[in-house]
């Protein structure tokens, strides 16, 4: 047998044995290789996620039988259970008066409720309306078919006659032709200032 035809011969024979040896050592290796990679979202994402569905920049508009716009809207929303409400982050809501004006709402959280036709404003709740009275509050109720808001707790309002403490403010008007109007109750104190102008 010339030098060709053994090389030959040991070729065949330790190549088939050289793809084995490697073989097993990828099996080995990969027994031994332990995960080291990280999820690519943090521990708090992967529970926002899992925790439900979330809506950027929810939006609900309707008109009350006084034909008064009420429009809602939000940075962020997600279902609350599954009666259809929904909790909220930054409300919003602007209302548009049939007989004129407008009341401006914000607070930082929420809950709107579509099926029931509320709303709740929580958390550093702040009242503005075009006819100069600024409200502040922790908690509001409002409907959403019908222009009727009212506050739980006290609230803290500067208007043109002065500074207003109340025990309870309502928003709302005494029938469906009637102007909307606020009430404050519940221990009211009235601090009249002079120099305002709204006076008159």
């Amino acid at each position: 047998m010339d030098r060709h035809s053994r090389l030959v011969a040991y070729f065949k024979v330790l190549l088939p044995l050289a793809a084995l040896a490697l073989m097993s050592t990828l099996f080995l290796l990969s027994r031994s290789i332990a995960p080291t990679g990280t999820a690519p979202f943090a521990d708090k994402d992967i529970e926002d996620r899992v925790r439900g569905q979330q809506i950027t920049g929810a939006f609900f508009s309707g008109i009350t039988a006084s034909g008064d716009e009420i429009t809602v809207s939000a940075s962020t929303a997600h279902p609350a259970n599954t009666d259809g409400s929904a909790d909220a982050e930054e409300l919003r809501a602007h209302m548009t008066l049939a007989q004129g004006g407008d009341i401006r709402l914000q607070s930082d959280t929420g809950t709107v409720d579509p099926t029931q036709s509320q709303a709740s404003f929580r958390g550093n709740v702040l009242i503005t309306t075009s006819t100069g009275y600024t409200v502040r509050t922790q908690q509001l109720d409002t409907g959403l078919e019908t222009l009727a808001a009212e506050t739980p707790g006290q609230v803290e309002a500067t208007g043109p006659f002065g500074d207003i403490t109340a025990g309870q403010m309502k928003i709302g008007a005494k029938n469906q032709d009637a102007p909307v109007h606020m009430l404050f109750t519940k221990g009211v104190k009235l601090v009249y200032d002079p120099r305002n102008p709204g006076k008159d």
